[in-house]
């Protein structure tokens, strides 16, 4: 098996090429780059975390930059590398090839199973390391703020087969953006209102046939969100709703959790929302929780 690493600190890439037997040969407690890790029509690129000392199996989570942003922003601005050595989980960080760094989330190929896009490099990503590390395919999770919330929900819907478990801070629906353009006005200024049925209907296409179990969904939301206006935090409520059969009424209210002056509003147990009063696009990460979300922490 050949496959080429770098880290994403160095002024000068460094490639190593050789033939590697075990999974031990990517430096653990650093962000590497994994480069021949299958197909990325798109041209992602995929960052890897292992830490010191793996849980047997181990966990893996895609963790998704926003725009803007890289897999060592995203590495750096967050705690999922620390509590990576505190649990043993993997931690994949994609980073989004298009030049202002947001990710595909409208192109038909990225909304569809195994189609291509930018969908299918991250998932390739994960795959990959499945297979070299004996990941338990049970504990499989993605997670993303902003364009990296979006991509979370498109991967929830497109490949249900393979992530188990979302959470998206500050995103959009699964399909909102779809069409020509990479951005989506209407979707953006919240102006994009379906029925549940409707978004529903819609993140099933994401995989057509697929008839098995689909990943629970926590959304993160401030409340006066003007990049990504609030009412798709609405809007995603509605989409798993409808998805798990379950009511838009909230089956439990938790006032100031995690943070004060945010709710925590559930849905039965594979979907809650967490809307933050007060706060706007700039939501900040929830790494704790998330992990609690997962079943990892």
């Amino acid at each position: 098996m050949m496959f080429s690493l770098t880290t994403p600190t160095l002024a000068i890439a460094l490639t190593l090429s050789a033939t590697f037997a075990l999974s031990q040969d990517i430096p653990t407690s650093t962000l590497t780059q994994i480069t021949d890790f299958g197909d990325k029509p798109t041209g992602v690129e995929n960052y890897v975390y292992i830490p010191a000392t793996l849980a047997d199996p181990p966990a893996l989570i895609a963790a998704i930059h926003y725009c803007t942003g890289t897999a060592q922003a995203y590495y750096n601005g967050t705690q999922y590398a620390t509590l990576a050595e505190e649990y043993g989980f993997i931690v994949l960080y994609p980073e989004a090839p298009a030049e202002g760094k947001c990710w595909d989330v409208h192109t038909n190929e990225t909304l569809t199973h195994d189609a291509g896009g930018d969908s299918l490099g991250i998932v390739n990503g994960l795959r990959f390391l499945i297979d070299l590390y004996g990941v338990d395919p049970e504990k499989v999770f993605a997670t993303g703020t902003s364009s990296g919330a979006m991509m979370t929900n498109v991967l929830a819907g497109a490949y249900p087969d393979l992530i188990r478990a979302g959470a998206a801070f500050a995103g959009v629906p699964y399909g909102c953006f779809a069409g020509e353009n990479a951005w989506c006005v209407e979707c953006a200024q919240g102006e994009l209102i379906k029925t549940p049925e409707e978004w529903g209907a819609l993140a099933l296409q994401g995989y057509p046939g697929y008839t098995g179990p689909r990943p629970k969904m926590a959304i993160w939301h401030g409340s006066v969100d003007t990049a990504l206006n609030t009412q798709n935090y609405y809007e995603a409520i509605k989409q798993w709703t409808n998805v798990f059969g379950v009511s838009q009424n909230a089956t439990s209210v938790t006032e100031n959790w995690p943070v004060e002056g945010w709710t925590r509003s559930e849905f039965g147990e594979n979907v809650e929302g967490i809307l933050a009063d007060g706060v706007d696009h700039n939501i900040p990460v929830q790494a704790p929780q998330v992990l609690e979300w997962f079943g990892i922490a």
